[in-house]
């Protein structure tokens, strides 16, 4: 018989903290003396999918504990990268300074419902315990709730028979705050819209372009006008027109919304790379891939700009600021950045 591992590790976004996965933690408690709570989304800006910040959901889950509990369990921050090695890399790297050494044991904790569950054989050195079905109970049908009912107590009384009390009162206290309205308005646009392909004969997926733009130390940003993520950092982009290729669309775009325009030989030497993201949950919007076109101009003076179209505004931004940053960016841009620039 082995030994008890010293350690179990639960990996989770929490959007919001539910009873399924108190009962994961929970039964972490009892196969471990330690238990890691692996908080994913860590560094997202607030949007419907991740409606609460790291330190929010950490405080819902310690609510939920009793204070022995309490004192066993560590929480780690965990950024999303959308690059399934570089994640389950940074997930590992996480750990072993937790623990103090990267062949300390380890029991990963979890349930695979869904294929959004592979990520639990991605650690081959980690024995999983599958812990079962807790019944069916889903972070996104329970953000709807929130976000859909007719006041707040129509909400939390939808999702008071799956979540915590815990989370109801810290809910509760947490709708006070100036977050909740904007959330609810940002939740009904994306509703409405998906609700104009309900018809659809098969699921639609959406193509768009985005360009990285980069003088010197600095790269172009806009700040979007338009939900979903108004008012975030975001790069010049859209959807590509029905006559246009990828390459158009982007460099149409990123003169639409910036006023950014140089001689087509320019741009064309400037291109550097061009990939393709295309994680499935990347873009609230839904199955959205982008192609994203690296342009580097070297040292040159900064043309002027101006946000517009999409835009509320656009600016030159230095590249060093960009992590100080990563809370204020729509839904993947500060990732796409990140692989192009390097800045993590």
């Amino acid at each position: 018989m082995e030994p008890q591992p010293p350690w179990a590790a639960c990996i989770g976004r929490f959007q919001l903290f539910h009873d399924a996965q108190l009962a994961l933690v929970r039964q972490a408690l009892e196969l471990a003396p330690r238990c890691a709570v692996l908080v994913g989304s860590a560094f997202q800006a607030r949007s419907p999918r991740n409606p609460f910040t790291y330190r929010e959901r950490v405080e819902t889950i310690r609510l939920a504990l009793s204070d022995d509990e309490r004192r066993r369990v560590d929480f780690l921050a965990i950024r999303d990268t959308f690059d399934q090695k570089r994640w389950v890399a940074q997930v590992q790297a996480a750990m072993a300074k937790l623990t103090g050494s990267d062949r300390t044991r380890v029991v990963l904790v979890g349930h695979r419902k869904d294929p959004t569950g592979e990520y639990l054989h991605d650690f081959p050195g980690w024995p999983l315990h599958d812990i079962g079905s807790r019944g069916e109970i889903h972070g996104k049908a329970l953000r709807a709730a929130l976000f859909s009912g007719d006041s707040l107590d129509a909400s939390l009384a939808a999702i008071a028979g799956q979540v915590p009390a815990s989370t109801l009162a810290f809910i509760r206290s947490w709708a006070q705050l100036p977050f909740l309205a904007k959330l609810r308005e940002e939740w009904a646009e994306l509703a409405q819209e998906h609700d104009k392909w309900a018809c659809a004969p098969y699921p639609p997926v959406f193509v768009t372009v985005d360009a990285v733009v980069r003088i010197a130390d600095q790269v172009l940003l806009i700040r979007r006008g338009r939900a979903p993520g108004k008012g975030l950092l975001a790069m010049p982009g859209g959807f590509i027109e029905q006559r246009e290729t990828a390459y158009q669309s982007a460099v149409r775009e990123l003169q639409e919304e910036t006023g950014f325009e140089l001689f087509p030989q320019e741009m064309e030497h400037a291109l550097k790379a061009v990939r393709v993201f295309d994680h499935p949950d990347r873009s609230q919007r839904g199955r959205v891939i982008t192609h994203a076109f690296h342009f580097d101009f070297g040292q040159r003076m900064l043309p002027e700009i101006a946000g517009s179209d999409d835009a509320a505004e656009a600016r030159w931004v230095p590249i060093a600021e960009l992590p100080s940053l990563e809370e204020q960016f729509h839904d993947d841009h500060f990732h796409i950045l990140d692989a192009f620039l390097s800045i993590t």
